[in-house]
């Protein structure tokens, strides 16, 4: 059976995007999990195939670096009245007594990162909230406020794991999609990745959960709990951002809670 056009495009586009290169079998012997030449749907060794990954660690950390200490809040700059280090986690949190009238930002100062990976646990209680990155401040509209790419979540789930861009183009990718953005205009849908639904299924309420954000150059994906949500190759040079701030967003609205903990990133450009 042939691979639809639609997988096919998404898997060159993740390929391209985490680094996955071609392998060449060792001369005589053939490709894994393929009969030898000459046998019944055998074929000639020394075809190119793509290299076997590796078994799945999601919480793996090879050559990423912690960009948080687990007790203070040093190299992020946020609103102190409603961001707090505590027991190893970075926690940002609204209240009856104590809401917000915009959305609010705790802002990682060590740099704007361009092409990298950022691995995060999470979990929250209630409301909306988002990793963000590639993003610029926005002091006009308020001190702590962030405009750009947005690795989405939310408590009921309608919307973790989608391309959101805050304050900008609105959804580049709902959950289980890839898209592709053309220059100056709205994205387009090129394939399915797994349905909505079924990725919110390995999702965790009210538990932890671990983000993986890699992007290259104008390519952008979301793991959630080793699955991915979303892939959007981002062509609007207008609008695109090709490096900037990280942060973790806090939500106006009903009292919330969110919590972030192991926070590790590597960059590669």
């Amino acid at each position: 059976m042939r691979t639809p056009r639609y997988l096919w495009a998404a898997g060159i586009m993740l390929a391209a995007a985490i680094g996955l290169k071609a392998q060449q079998p060792p001369a005589g012997q053939p490709p894994a999990g393929q009969p030898p030449a000459g046998q019944p749907g055998g074929r000639p060794p020394g075809g190119m195939r793509p290299s076997m990954p590796e078994a799945l660690q999601i919480d793996a950390h090879d050559g990423f670096q912690s960009i948080f200490d687990g007790k203070s809040l040093t190299g992020w700059d946020g609103d102190p009245t409603h961001w707090r280090a505590e027991s190893g986690e970075l926690i940002g949190e609204t209240t009856t007594e104590n809401p917000l009238k915009v959305n609010t930002f705790a802002i990682w100062r060590g740099g704007k990162p361009k092409d990298f990976e950022l691995k995060v646990e999470y979990k929250m209680n209630s409301t909306n909230s988002g990793i963000q990155y590639r993003s610029v401040e926005m002091p006009d509209i308020a001190k702590w406020v962030l405009k750009g790419y947005q690795a989405d979540i939310d408590f009921d789930n309608r919307y973790t794991g989608q391309l959101y861009e805050e304050r900008g183009r609105g959804f580049l990718a709902l959950r289980g999609q890839a898209t592709y953005i053309p220059d100056g205009q709205k994205p387009r849908i090129i394939g399915d990745l797994e349905s909505s639904d079924a990725l919110k299924a390995f999702i965790k309420v009210n538990d932890w959960n671990t983000f993986h954000v890699i992007a290259r150059g104008n390519t952008l994906v979301h793991i959630l709990n080793g699955h991915v949500t979303s892939v959007v190759v981002d062509d609007d040079t207008k609008n695109r951002a090709d490096s900037g701030l990280l942060g973790f967003q806090l939500h106006m609205g009903p009292p919330m809670k969110v919590e972030f903990r192991n926070i590790y990133l590597k960059t590669t450009s």
